[in-house]
């Protein structure tokens, strides 16, 4: 028997031990990742809890405003304009002196027409009663009946030379009348396009000012035919409710707002309220940004304008798929101004009893939506939901989730299936069941906020 080679053996050996080497590894990995999982600490989040409400179906469109009536106001007799009666983009009444066209040329021809008149109207009552006498000569044979009926036709002739004079009277009269230029109807005038001395003609093509009414005003905007069957639905019950907003503002109205239409940015609240040096954001508001800088822009905060479906278009557009709608608003303080784009939310109806929760507690994922549950446990449950829609800040849920159970509304990108939670106080600071943590989602970032402006918990309110 051949003995065995020793560096048979050795190789042998050195295999053994590296496969035993490799799975004490393996087994010390796993066994770390385990102990590294149960000392993970638990993640601070809010939640808020699923509730039922009303909310309304609303349809958002772009739309512009248009006058309720628009006026071209022009000449109607040539002239020089002698006069300009009012300050332009100012209001007028109807029948209001805007301008006035130099009236001696035509007030001579008004005076000619009218001793036209007068003197046709002589000749008229002259043949006439040679036409009566006539007609009694010849009954009694003195003149002939030939002799008669010339003179009848006469006065006939007469009476309607008189009549052409009359209506030449009324033309005279209607050109002297148009030398005064008055509005057609009330509303606000744009600029003078024809100012003092400038001659002017009636059929010239420049007008002499516009008049834009804009109180009430309307507003044109266009829906999907899609929801031609609810408007039309809901349109015939009752008058459906709109309100625009210019694009240019925000709907949404802070505690900080002041009641002017403009917003102060936080951290520079004005002299009244700073407390420091001018541009120093002040402790407890969130005027800094991250990177230590100041903000002190103005942000317009324009508050809706309310009115009512006036018009339904007879056709869709073709074109574009839509239909043509007008919404008509009382504008008493003129906010809405001609040619002006603005945000249109149309009000169909109130659904009641809806589930909602924030629409930031939803998370986008391959399979669909889902939303991060608190269990009994104090486990965040990965659960597919099915959002009907959304309404504002809002998420209306179909299915996967009932009234009252709790979801997280901030980081979620710091959670996994099944991972332990905390609850998040309003500051940002856990409380509850888990320990002290970081805090997450905004309540982390924006740690240096003042009570009660941490993290958001949507309409239903941290639990």
């Amino acid at each position: 028997m051949t003995p065995p080679n020793a560096n048979g053996t050795s190789m042998l050996s050195l295999r053994t031990l590296g496969f035993a080497g490799t799975a004490l590894l393996v087994v010390g990995g796993a066994c770390s990742k385990q102990n590294a999982a149960r000392s993970r600490p638990p993640v601070p989040v809010p939640v808020t809890r699923a509730h039922k409400a009303d909310l309304p179906y609303t349809i958002d469109a772009n739309g512009v405003v248009v006058p309720y009536q628009s006026a071209v106001v022009a000449s109607q007799v040539e002239g020089i304009i002698q006069r300009v009666a009012f300050t332009e983009g100012s209001d007028v009444t109807q029948g209001q002196v805007l301008f006035q066209i130099d009236q001696r040329p035509y007030r001579a021809a008004y005076e000619q027409a009218l001793a036209n008149l007068a003197r046709d109207r002589a000749n008229a009552e002259n043949a006439r009663r040679e036409s009566e006498r006539y007609a009694s000569l010849a009954q009694q044979d003195y003149v002939t009946k030939e002799q008669a009926d010339q003179q009848r036709a006469n006065a006939a002739a007469t009476a309607a030379a008189m009549a052409a004079t009359q209506a030449a009277v009324s033309n005279a009269k209607f050109n002297l009348d148009n030398t005064v230029i008055r509005a057609p109807i009330s509303g606000r005038t744009g600029s003078v396009l024809v100012k003092a001395g400038n001659l002017v003609h009636a059929s010239g093509t420049t007008p002499l000012v516009v008049i834009n009414q804009v109180r009430p005003i309307l507003v044109r905007f266009a829906i999907p035919s899609t929801q031609l069957p609810l408007l039309q639905r809901y349109g015939v019950t009752g008058t459906l409710g709109v309100t625009a907003i210019p694009n240019g503002g925000t709907a949404q109205v802070t505690d900080s707002t002041p009641p002017l239409g403009l917003s102060i940015a936080p951290g520079d609240q004005g002299p009244s309220a700073q407390r420091g040096p001018p541009g120093a954001s002040r402790p407890g508001r969130s005027g800094a940004s991250p990177s230590g800088a100041t903000s002190s822009q103005l942000v317009a905060v324009v508050e809706p304008e309310h009115g009512t479906l006036a018009f339904i278009d007879n056709a869709v557009d073709t074109t574009t798929g839509t239909v043509l709608l007008k919404a008509s608003f009382p504008n008493p303080n003129k906010r809405l101004w001609v040619g002006e784009f603005v945000a249109t939310q149309l009000r169909l109806f109130v659904e009641q009893n809806a589930l909602v929760v924030p629409s930031s507690a939803v998370v986008p994922g391959q399979q669909g939506p889902y939303v991060y549950v608190l269990t009994d446990s104090s486990t965040a449950q990965q659960r597919p939901v099915t959002v009907e829609r959304t309404v504002g800040a809002q998420s209306i849920i179909a299915a996967g989730l009932r009234d009252g159970e709790q979801v997280v509304t901030e980081g979620q990108s710091r959670l996994t299936p099944n991972a332990k939670v905390t609850i998040a106080s309003p500051q940002g600071a856990p409380t509850g069941r888990g320990g002290a943590g970081r805090t997450g989602g905004r309540s982390g970032r924006n740690g240096g906020r003042a009570a009660g402006a941490g993290a958001s918990t949507g309409a239903g309110g941290t639990p």
